[in-house]
């Protein structure tokens, strides 16, 4: 989307908008009358190329459609209406044509009459068939993962990229042989029931997870959250929670994002700059999500024995949030539980992020002098080296410590890395206070 005229320009920002937080729905509900993720994006990029040739003109005429959204929703599902008559029409051709052969049972005329009829009924939740269609087992983990984090998130091939830490040509080739795969494998459009459901329910909370930290802490572009996301990251957490109601880890995963989502207005201030937790205004917490969260919380801990310490990985990060949900003031934080609970979550998940999330805790709980040698033991990973994060932490607990020159180096080095522009200015504005050029003689 690349105008050069005013007009045209407005008209191509406010379709992005929109089609940023609408596509998922459009893919959905085409997937569920086409059968075909695949096929139902490609129908719904074409809605999106029709919108950008008649929108323009719908504007200089007297405005864009009062409802954009459902003007892509309808336009897409006339696509995949036409292109189903096409497909029937040359099937019955082919069936004329092949009398004698149907007769030998040489082939088979598929009946496309219930792909019509879907296009006309509401069948529930569209968007949950459709995690669970990338998800089919027919894939490969990482092919799920990227598959659904495309067509459910919304994320470009580069951001799934930055998330998966691999090159983007990957994932591109990932994203081309699942949609191919599934396709082939004619992958029923429907959420699986009963045992089928427990088996492939991990992956489906990783993926909606991932949505949710996309939208949380964006990955790259000029905000530092895409709302959008979180909160569909979160309907279908509560749809799962619904579906799954005796799974201790789909409430755990809830209780997560609704706590950290219980934050979301005091994460900015006004001009939309990142505020830090320990910054953070609680009295602009959601205390209503807060509430949910934590009896979410409560639903989980129940289901894995009464205990919030002996649950699974979503269910042990929630308690970590529900420690910060808590506490009165930042000061007031159990750090020290924290940490403990980091431990078990190691136990059960371990990974270097989980140790610098670690690390962060230790730093709070036992001073910046204990937690250092662990964030520098991690900078020696090379898959760590290039995370961002990483040498933001190593660059707090250098300024904690009074080593100005190192913290700024470090603070330099995350701001370089990372691709959201909130983030590179947060952390370029830590450089300069921890250590100002003209101090360290540069």
């Amino acid at each position: 989307m690349a105008g050069h005229d005013p007009g045209q320009r407005r008209v191509e920002a406010r379709l992005a908008a929109v089609w940023r937080i609408e596509a998922a729905k459009i893919i959905g509900s085409v997937a569920r009358i086409v059968r075909d993720v695949g096929l139902a994006e490609d129908l719904a990029q074409e809605a999106l190329v029709a919108a950008l040739e008649h929108w323009p003109r719908l504007e200089r005429d007297g405005g864009l459609p009062d409802n954009p959204g459902a003007w892509l929703m309808a336009t897409a599902k006339n696509r995949a209406l036409d292109w189903l008559r096409q497909r029937a029409l040359h099937q019955r051709k082919q069936g004329e044509l092949g009398a004698d052969a149907d007769a030998r049972g040489d082939h088979v005329v598929p009946d496309f009459s219930d792909s019509l009829d879907a296009a006309r009924e509401d069948y529930g939740d569209d968007l949950l068939r459709l995690v669970f269609a990338a998800c089919h087992p027919v894939l490969g983990p990482e092919a799920q993962l990227a598959l659904t984090l495309r067509l459910l998130g919304g994320l470009t091939t580069a951001e799934i990229a930055r998330a998966f830490v691999v090159p983007e040509p990957t994932i591109a080739q990932r994203i081309v042989r699942a949609k191919r795969t599934l396709a082939e494998a004619k992958v029923p459009f429907e959420v699986p029931r009963g045992e089928a459901l427990a088996t492939r329910l991990a992956t489906v909370l990783e993926v909606i997870y991932l949505i949710f930290n996309e939208g949380y802490a964006a990955t790259a572009g000029e905000d530092w959250m895409r709302p959008a996301l979180c909160e569909e990251a979160l309907r279908l957490g509560r749809v799962l929670a619904a579906l799954a109601p005796d799974e201790a880890e789909v409430h755990g995963l809830v209780a997560l994002m609704e706590i950290q989502a219980s934050r979301t207005r005091a994460r900015t201030d006004a001009q939309g700059a990142p505020v830090l937790l320990l910054d953070q205004d609680r009295s602009r917490w959601d205390r209503l999500l807060m509430g949910r969260g934590l009896a979410a919380l409560r639903r989980a801990a129940a289901l894995q024995g009464g205990s919030e310490d002996d649950g699974g990985p979503y269910a042990l990060q929630a308690a970590i949030a529900a420690c910060h949900a808590r506490a009165p003031s930042a000061g007031d934080t159990d750090w020290a539980r924290i940490v403990a609970l980091y431990d078990r979550l190691l136990a059960r998940a371990p990974s270097p992020v989980v140790e610098l999330n670690r690390a962060v805790a230790v730093s709070m709980a036992s001073g910046p002098a204990v937690a250092l040698p662990l964030a520098d033991a991690l900078a020696a990973l090379p898959q760590m080296q290039r995370y961002h994060l990483l040498h933001a932490v190593r660059g707090d607990l250098l300024a904690r410590l009074g080593r100005g020159a190192e913290a700024r180096a470090a603070f330099e080095r995350a701001a370089a890395l990372t691709a959201n522009e909130r983030e590179r200015v947060l952390l370029a504005g830590r450089a300069a206070t921890a250590a100002p050029a003209a101090a360290d003689g540069r």
